[in-house]
């Protein structure tokens, strides 16, 4: 892995670097996950085999540092990002978020700007409130989540089958994974749903196959976003079907 200095964290942003052509694929991870850890299969995969793809672990979680001054909102997170491409990337790149990380590739589209060739989402964060895992996370404080209540979740987690979440969740920071819970649940003006349909560049949602019906995302399509079904997957897709996943992101970023 690579480390990068993020001046606006004092902190090391850790992130693997898969050497190959063409604009840059950026991975940007959701709550309590790490792109270290859901993406290797995926960029394995032939439909992105020989793509330049960066797989990022947001700070507080996998691999990069846990400052704990940082605010680890979903605008701080995206300021971060910013910073370090600004610094690895030249030209263009395309972006891929999922789930939290979707609301923070929203974000961070809007402050790239022209730099973004393509933006591709998969069942992202769009309006305040947060999801049933963040919902529960915020409903403590940040001091009895970390106390107690970030290792209930874990077990949780692990009991309830779903051991890779469990196990990135397990090394994520109690406190980030609560502040980003809250930003999340606080959400932002203009929403990210407002935001999304404000960008110029091609955009695309993927949605899992058993995630539908997913009202949620209803409407996205008149605010000239495309939407694709991933095949045999739930809202975990690079875990339930990373080669589904390669193609739909591969396929909406030409």
């Amino acid at each position: 892995m690579k480390a990068f200095w993020a001046k606006m964290a004092s902190a090391n942003i850790l992130y693997q670097d898969i050497p190959g052509a063409g604009t840059p694929l950026v991975f940007i991870h959701g709550l309590g996950c790490a792109s270290s850890c859901d993406y290797p299969r995926v960029v394995a995969d032939t439909a992105l085999a020989g793509r330049r793809a960066i797989l990022v672990d947001l700070l507080g979680s996998g691999f990069s540092e846990r400052p704990a001054e940082f605010c680890y909102s979903i605008e701080g997170h995206a300021r971060s990002m910013a910073e370090l491409i600004g610094s690895v990337c030249e030209g263009p790149v395309s972006l891929f978020g999922h789930s939290m990380g979707g609301a923070v590739a929203i974000t961070l589209a809007a402050l790239l700007g022209a730099r973004v060739e393509a933006l591709v989402l998969g069942e992202p964060n769009l309006e305040p409130g947060g999801g049933v895992f963040s919902r529960a996370i915020a409903d403590m404080s940040e001091g009895e989540f970390v106390a107690h209540g970030h290792a209930e979740t874990v077990a949780a987690a692990r009991a309830a089958g779903n051991t890779v979440w469990a196990a990135s969740l397990a090394i994520s920071a109690p406190f980030a994974v609560h502040r980003e819970a809250a930003s999340l649940i606080a959400g932002c003006q203009p929403t990210w749903r407002e935001m999304l349909g404000d960008l110029p560049m091609p955009k695309t949602l993927l949605v899992g196959e058993r995630s539908l019906p997913a009202p949620e995302f209803d409407g996205l399509a008149d605010q000239g976003c495309g939407v694709a079904i991933v095949p045999q997957a739930g809202h975990s897709m690079a875990w339930d079907n990373p080669g589904g996943l390669a193609e739909a992101i591969g396929k909406a970023t030409g």
